[in-house]
């Protein structure tokens, strides 16, 4: 479950890590009643969960109320990479000195947490680790060891860290990793970290993902006031037992089994195309299932064309046709369906959909070849790829 930037602060509060003072809102109004509670200048921040905000127009800085008003009228509603903006954080401005970064994350190939810290803060990670690698200082930490003081104070001072900004940063670590520990956190990230100009280090944004896993530990999450369309899909995914991930993408992507889903999103971009999501239907892709998966995949707006890639195995893809066949009476399925089944009971399979004589359903005998199909049609404006 990821987090929106509000709700990543409050959530490293808790944790006793230093946040500027801010307020969520809604409408102009809430926003002009947060601002004067506040004090200018405040900075107006659109609540979305994808990068590039400010670049999108989405974080302004208002030093009176005129502004303020002119800002947040802007930014609510603002179409930002496919996410509306529906709710602002109005924060006390911060006079800002030097921006760093500092995240916790879990790396499986090492079986161990990897803490990673860069003096390049205020840019997206990805690009400092493509222009310079040696700009970020890493660490993995042992979960039996934990993360001690000395060692949070040798990184930072690996990371090349302002000496002024090194005890205040390694305090922020400390609280970050028991944030991303205790708080069952799969990654916790601050973007930028800020020394101030009075001295103080200071989270300034905020990332957080949680382990959905450990839901069960944590009651408060239910309450949680995550907006985005993605995220009610994800909610929507979980109800039925499916594994479902968002992604910016056009074609939509059902897959059994977690490797074939990941080579399909892989394939889809091989051949020139985009997914819209990754979504898993396991091992017991029976008619609901398929259904329920088709469903959740149509509730998207950006997608046009939607891959059903099913190797039967264990699943029988008779199953996975009459799950289909249920899907397109059931629910107004927006988008063509290319459909690649191979395995058990595939004959019997096609058959079923021969007889559907749906003119929404496209068979093709290979991944490659639904691949090309599916990308093909979501590249066709109109309703025969599925433009919404």
């Amino acid at each position: 479950m990821d987090l929106v930037e509000y709700q990543g602060k409050q959530y490293f509060a808790r944790y006793g890590l230093p946040i500027s003072p801010g307020e969520a809102a809604d409408t102009v109004a809430e926003a002009q009643a947060a601002a004067g509670r506040l004090g200018y200048p405040v900075v107006v921040k659109a609540q979305v969960q994808t990068g590039g905000r400010g670049k999108a127009g989405g974080v302004k800085l208002a030093a009176n109320e005129a502004e303020l008003t002119e800002h947040a009228g802007n930014i609510l509603g603002l179409d930002i990479k496919g996410h509306i903006v529906r709710r602002l954080w109005i924060e006390k401005a911060t006079d800002i000195a030097k921006e760093y970064y500092a995240s916790f994350t879990l790396d499986r190939s090492a079986k161990l947490h990897l803490a990673m810290v860069s003096a390049r803060g205020g840019v997206e990670i990805e690009t400092v680790a493509e222009e310079d690698p040696e700009a970020i200082a890493r660490l993995h930490v042992n979960p039996l060891d934990g993360l001690s003081m000395e060692a949070a104070a040798e990184l930072v001072e690996r990371a090349g860290l302002d000496p002024e900004a090194r005890e205040g940063a390694a305090e922020i670590l400390i609280k970050l990793y028991e944030c991303y520990i205790d708080g069952d956190a799969d990654l916790v990230e601050i973007n930028p970290l800020v020394l101030t100009t009075d001295g103080e280090v200071r989270v300034l944004d905020a990332k957080v993902t949680l382990d959905d896993d450990a839901a069960f530990r944590h009651p408060e999450w239910a309450e949680m006031d995550i907006m985005s369309e993605a995220t009610e899909r994800e909610r929507l995914a979980k109800s039925k037992g499916l594994s479902y991930i968002a992604l910016d993408g056009s074609v939509g992507i059902i897959a059994n089994g977690a490797g074939l889903a990941m080579s399909t999103v892989d394939v889809v971009s091989q051949v020139g195309g985009s997914a819209a999501n990754f979504l898993d239907v396991g091992g017991a892709a029976d008619v609901q299932v398929m259904a329920n998966a088709l469903e959740v995949i149509n509730g998207d707006p950006s997608v046009r064309s939607i891959l059903v890639n099913i190797f039967g195995g264990i699943v029988r893809c008779d199953d996975v046709a009459r799950g289909i066949v249920k899907a397109l009476e059931e629910v107004d399925i927006s988008s063509q369906i290319v459909l690649r089944l191979d395995g058990t009971n595939a004959v019997e399979a096609h058959r079923i959909i021969d007889e559907t004589a749906s003119d929404k359903i496209i068979s093709e005998g290979t991944m490659l070849s639904a691949a090309r199909r599916a990308v093909e049609l979501a590249s066709v404006p109109g309703p025969e790829g599925g433009a919404k």
